[in-house]
C-alpha cells in the first residue's frame, strides 16, 4: 500500500455538513451534472459546511484527456468553488480516486476476514454458461448464483496459493428487507432476495464504483449524498456496505433526471447542449446556473432570478421535485435575457465585442452606441452577428423594403428623399446623433413632411433591412460619415435603376 494512503479517516468536526461532487472525467460537463454540482454546493454552503470536489477516474477506458480541466473550468466559471479537492489538498485526500487504489483492497479483505464478503473464483466462461442456463430456464438473467459463497477454507487457500484469479463479492442477506429514507422520495424498502452478491473488488484489483464510492464517502466524512435518482435502486447495496463496516450512513437526496422531453433524457449523443455549448452560443454562465437551479427545484414565492448568494440563502433541498425536469430552451432564453438586461453598459459592451470580433470592430465607428442599441434586443449573445451583418456590407435587398404605409414611403418617394438627404448629410459639420437628427429634421420641416419620411429610407439604405439596432441617425453614427454617404449614393443608384 502506498505510504501516504491511510485506512483510518481523520475525524471531522461533529455536526458539520459535508458534501461532495464526484464527476467522472469523460469529456464535457452535462447540464444534469452541473445541476447536481450546484445542488450539492448549495447544500453545503447553506449550512456553512464543506464542499469537496472528488474526481472518480477508476474507469480508465472512458477517461478523456483534458476532461478534468473542463470540470475545473466549469465550476470556476459558475462560482462553485470547492473547499477541498485535487488542487486544494486537505487531510482527507487524495481527491483523485485512481490515487487511492491502495485503500480499497484492504477494506475488501477486512470484510472477507469478518465473513461478510468472499473470494469468487468463477471464470468468465462459467458466468456466460450460467447466463445461458438462466435464459433456458426462463429466469432473470445476470444475477450471480452464489456458486463460490460457501467454498471451504481449504478450497479458498488452494486457489489463492495457485494464483487463480478472483473477485471479492459481498455477502448479501438472503432474507428480510433493506430500507432507507430519502429526503425527496421518502421511505423505500427492497427485498434482500432481489439483491445480487455485488462485486467489491475486480480481478485486476480495481474497486467497483459502488464499493469505492462508499469507502471514499466514509473516509472523507461525507454527511449528505446528492445524486441522480437512477441510483435509488443501488442505495440498499450502499447501505448494506455501511452496515457491514459499522459506519454511519449519510443523508440521501436523490434528484429527478433532466429530460429532453417526456421520454428522452438529455444526451450529448443526441445533440443536446453541454454547459460549454451553451456558453459558446452566448448564454451567460450566471444565467445557466440560475436556470439549472429552477430545473427541478421550486423556490417560495414568484421570484425567479437569484444571485449565487441568494441561492445559498434560499436553498432548501426538500423543495426538490420528484418529477423529471424537462429542459425548456425558451425558459433558459428568458432568464438569459434578464441577465443581459441587468448588465452595465460597459459589461455588455465587453461581452459583445468578444462576439463581434476584431475584424468587424475595425469597421464600426461607434461601438458604444451600437452596443447600447443591441443590449435591449439581445436574448443570447450569439444572436449579435446576425443583427449586425449589414456592417460588413449591405445585403442584396428588394426595393419594396422602402414601402412603409405609416411613413407613406415607397421606392419612388424614397429615391426623392435620399436625393434630398445626401447634400444635407454631406454638410453636417459635427458627425453626432444630435447634429444629424437636427439637420434631417430641419429639412423635413422645410419640406413640410414628417421626419420619418426622410429617416425611414435612410435606415433601409444604410442596412438593407427593416430590423436594425437603431434608427437611421444611429446607424449613420455607427457606420461613420464616409461609409454613410457611400451607402446613400449606392441606394440612390439602386433605386434609379
Amino acid at each position: 500500500m502506498d505510504q501516504h494512503l491511510v485506512i483510518t479517516a481523520p475525524d471531522r468536526p461533529v455536526g458539520g455538513t459535508v458534501t461532495r461532487f464526484a464527476p467522472s472525467p469523460t469529456g464535457y460537463m452535462h447540464v444534469g451534472n452541473l445541476r447536481t454540482a450546484l445542488y450539492t454546493y448549495l447544500t453545503a454552503r447553506h449550512d456553512g459546511g464543506t464542499f469537496i470536489l472528488r474526481i472518480e477516474d477508476t474507469d480508465q477506458g472512458r477517461k478523456v484527456e483534458g476532461a478534468v480541466d473542463v470540470i475545473y473550468k466549469t465550476l470556476r466559471e459558475t462560482g462553485l468553488t470547492w473547499d477541498e479537492g485535487p488542487d486544494r489538498p486537505g487531510k482527507f485526500g487524495p481527491y483523485v480516486q485512481s490515487e487511492r487504489m491502495g485503500i480499497f483492497k484492504g477494506y475488501a479483505e477486512q470484510l472477507v476476514r469478518e465473513g461478510k464478503a468472499y473470494y469468487c473464483f468463477c471464470t468468465e466462461e462459467r458466468l456466460e454458461q450460467m447466463r445461458a442456463d438462466q435464459i433456458a430456464a426462463g429466469q432473470a438473467v445476470g444475477s450471480y448464483d452464489r456458486h463460490c459463497r460457501d467454498l471451504s477454507e481449504a478450497e479458498i487457500a488452494e486457489n489463492l496459493k495457485n494464483g487463480v484469479p478472483y473477485v471479492i463479492r459481498q455477502k448479501m442477506p438472503l432474507t428480510g428487507k433493506t430500507s432507507f429514507d430519502d429526503l425527496i422520495y421518502g421511505h423505500i424498502e427492497v427485498d434482500n432476495s432481489e439483491l445480487e452478491d455485488q462485486v467489491l473488488l475486480k480481478s485486476d484489483g480495481m474497486p467497483t464504483y459502488n464499493f469505492a464510492n462508499v469507502v471514499d464517502d466514509h473516509l472523507m466524512g461525507i454527511t449528505h449524498v446528492l445524486r441522480g435518482n437512477e441510483y435509488l435502486s443501488s442505495t440498499p447495496k450502499y447501505n448494506l456496505l455501511y452496515e457491514a463496516f459499522g459506519w454511519d450512513k449519510p443523508t440521501y437526496i436523490h434528484c429527478p433526471p433532466v429530460m429532453k422531453d417526456a421520454h428522452q433524457k438529455l444526451s450529448k449523443r443526441n445533440g443536446d447542449a453541454s454547459f460549454e455549448d451553451l456558453v459558446a452560443k452566448g448564454y451567460l454562465s450566471e444565467a445557466v446556473l440560475n436556470y439549472l437551479l429552477l430545473l427541478g427545484w421550486s423556490p417560495e414565492g414568484e421570484k425567479e432570478i437569484f444571485s449565487l448568494d441568494e441561492m445559498i440563502e434560499n436553498w432548501d433541498p426538500a423543495r426538490i421535485s420528484k418529477s423529471p425536469a424537462i429542459f425548456d430552451p425558451l425558459k433558459l432564453r428568458h432568464i438569459n435575457f434578464e441577465y443581459i438586461k441587468a448588465l452595465s453598459p460597459e459589461a455588455f459592451t465587453e461581452k459583445a465585442k468578444a462576439v463581434i470580433g476584431d475584424a468587424l470592430l475595425s469597421k464600426i465607428e461607434n461601438v458604444e452606441l451600437l452596443c447600447k442599441n443591441l443590449q435591449p434586443r439581445t436574448e443570447v449573445l450569439g444572436e449579435i452577428p446576425a443583427q449586425i451583418g449589414f456592417i460588413e456590407a449591405v445585403p442584396d435587398y428588394d426595393n419594396e423594403l422602402y414601402v412603409n404605409k405609416k411613413m407613406k414611403t415607397d421606392p419612388v418617394s424614397a429615391l426623392e428623399s435620399l436625393g434630398t438627404l445626401l447634400p444635407v448629410l454631406e454638410s453636417v459639420p459635427d458627425w453626432t446623433p444630435d447634429a444629424i437628427f437636427a439637420a434631417c429634421a430641419a429639412k423635413a420641416a422645410e419640406l413640410e413632411v414628417k421626419n420619418g419620411k426622410l429617416l425611414y429610407p435612410l435606415g433601409i439604405a444604410l442596412a438593407g433591412t427593416r430590423s436594425t439596432p437603431g434608427g437611421g441617425t444611429d446607424l449613420a453614427i455607427i457606420l461613420g460619415k464616409a461609409e454613410t454617404l457611400a451607402r446613400v449614393k449606392a441606394a440612390i443608384e439602386k433605386l434609379s435603376a
